[in-house]
Parts: structure tokens; C-alpha cells; sequence
């Protein structure tokens, strides 16, 4: 019998609309998205009506993308499918927390929201753009980052792509430096330098507030985007660290795979995670929730496994 893990997605994946049918076919959303609306007003509003740039903003893409994934977890946990381990691509590793109750979903809630207008406010101060790197090993992908200042290879996604941070002014010149050493500079749809040093001082404050809260040891395993590895009692630490440091994503997978998991279900509005992971193991099997919205998710098929 394998093992299932639950992998909620970062930014770039939202888009106007997302969660709305959701609510509409299942009552477990609707609930989800009403305690979301209780604490940040207009937060269902912006998912279902809100423009691509209302969206993209940090301060916003984070509560929706939470409140949507949070959505999604429990449509498919009231409908039997079962997670071991759990974890989440940046602002994914939050609802990731608060699904392994290691906090409640207000608090979780709650916790994204203080992040996303820590890091919008971070990213107003210091602009910044990201973009995936692919066709590049990642040991030249820091080689051409290293001899541009505040370039920094920022998300280590899977065999040939990693993404980057860099001040928007010198961005430009390094997807020239990447295209001629033979690959692709593709630009992401968020507004800061996330993971990178840009965000410093976001995660000072952030660990404020995260000292505030009282943790509860996770029911499943819940692996960190610092270390790959699954937390310890040091939650505070690891998801203040998170803001302004790299995301080992393709290590975490290939640990999870170690450790016996075979199955991966994406928990967001988009298929970004599902294919970063079939190009790390092209063995697992794979999901998005997203087609929760379409009724194209095989439950039965899933339950098997």
C-alpha cells in the first residue's frame, strides 16, 4: 500500500474565479471560505471576482491561495482521501502547518495574512522580480548569479530549474548572461524577491508574530522548505527562515520518496507542483485538486493506491 502526501502550492498559480465552483459543489469549501471572509473580509470576493493584479498582489495572492488550499484539503479529506506526510511550496508550507494541526485554521489564517502584508510591504521597499530558470544545470544557474550583485538563486525546483531573485533593474542583464550559456530566463507572476535576502526584514517581524502563537506537535509529518526534513518542535524558526531563504523543493520530494511516498496530490488552483514532481521522479503518481472544480477528481482512483 503506498503512502499519499498533501503539497500546497506557492504564488503563481492563482487567477480570477478560483474556488467558486468549489464552494458550489461542495458545502466543506463553503465553510472553509466563510471563516476565511469572518477574519479578512472580501477574502471569497477577491478569489472569485478579483483581477489578475489584485491577485498578484502579495497581499492578497497569499490569503486567497491559503483560503482556497484550506478549501480544497477538506473537500478531499471529508471525501476520504487521506494524507501520511504533508508540505507546502512558500506560502503553501502555512496551509500546510495549519492541515497538520500544528495550528487551527483561524490561526493559520491569521498567520498568512501578517505574512503576506510583511512581504508586500518588503517587496514595495526593495522591487525585485523572480524568474524560473530552465535548460541549466543549478550548479551554473549559481554561477552566472554569482557575478551579478543581488542576483540569488532562490528555489531549487527540480532537475533543470531554478528560480531566481533579483533587483529589477539588474534582472534584465542576467537573463542575457542565461540565455547565452544555453538557457531560459521565463519570468514569474509575483511582486517581490521572495526567499532572498529582499526579504530580511519581513521575516524579523514575521518571527514576532510567530512567537505569539502556541504550536501543537503536527499529527502528520510536515516537511520544512529550509531543511527538507520534517519539523521538530521549531516551527517559529523555520517558517520565519523560510521568507528569506531558498526552497529545497526537490530535495523535500526526493526525502518524502525515500521515506516510502508515492503518491502526490497538489492542493491548489493549478498543476505547477504536479509537474515539478513528475520531472523529479517520474515513477510517483500524481494530482492537482484543481480538478475538484472541474468533478474530474478520480477518488476511487486515489483510494486505491
Amino acid at each position: 500500500m503506498g503512502k499519499i502526501a498533501f503539497v500546497f502550492s506557492g504564488q503563481g498559480d492563482q487567477y480570477s474565479g478560483m474556488g467558486k465552483k468549489l464552494c458550489e459543489k461542495y458545502p466543506e469549501a463553503a465553510r472553509v471560505f466563510d471563516i476565511c471572509d469572518n477574519i479578512r473580509g472580501g477574502t471569497s470576493e477577491q478569489c472569485f471576482c478579483g483581477s489578475e493584479d489584485e491577485l498578484k498582489e502579495t497581499k492578497n495572492t497569499q490569503p486567497c491561495l491559503f483560503a482556497y488550499e484550506a478549501a480544497a484539503a477538506a473537500v478531499l479529506t471529508a471525501n476520504g482521501i487521506k494524507a501520511d506526510v504533508t508540505a507546502g511550496f512558500s506560502l503553501g508550507e502555512v496551509a500546510a502547518l495549519a492541515f497538520s494541526g500544528a495550528v487551527d485554521l483561524e490561526t493559520g489564517f491569521s498567520l498568512v495574512c501578517r505574512r503576506g502584508e510583511l512581504m508586500h510591504k518588503a517587496a514595495e521597499k526593495h522591487p525585485a522580480k523572480m524568474a524560473a530558470v530552465v535548460r541549466l544545470e543549478n550548479d551554473e544557474v549559481k554561477r552566472i548569479a554569482s557575478q551579478f550583485e543581488n542576483i540569488y538563486p532562490v528555489n531549487f525546483n527540480c532537475p533543470g530549474q531554478v528560480t531566481v531573485a533579483g533587483s529589477e533593474e539588474i534582472m534584465p542583464e542576467f537573463s542575457v548572461a542565461v540565455k547565452e550559456a544555453g538557457g531560459r530566463a521565463l519570468p514569474l507572476k509575483v511582486s517581490g524577491g521572495f526567499h532572498s535576502p529582499f526579504m530580511n526584514e519581513a521575516a524579523e517581524l514575521f518571527k514576532d508574530e510567530l512567537e505569539k502563537v502556541s504550536f501543537a506537535e503536527p499529527q502528520i509529518p510536515l516537511y520544512s522548505n529550509v531543511t527538507a526534513l520534517a519539523y521538530s518542535k521549531n516551527a517559529p524558526e523555520m517558517l520565519s527562515k523560510q521568507i528569506c531563504s531558498p526552497v529545497l523543493w526537490e530535495k523535500l520530494i526526493l526525502n518524502m520518496i525515500n521515506e516510502g511516498i508515492d503518491t502526490f496530490i497538489e492542493i491548489g488552483p493549478g498543476n505547477t507542483l504536479c509537474g515539478l514532481i513528475s520531472k523529479i521522479d517520474k515513477n510517483v503518481r500524481v494530482y492537482t485538486a484543481a480538478d475538484l472544480e472541474k468533478s474530474e477528481f478520480p477518488f476511487d482512483e486515489v483510494k486505491s493506491c
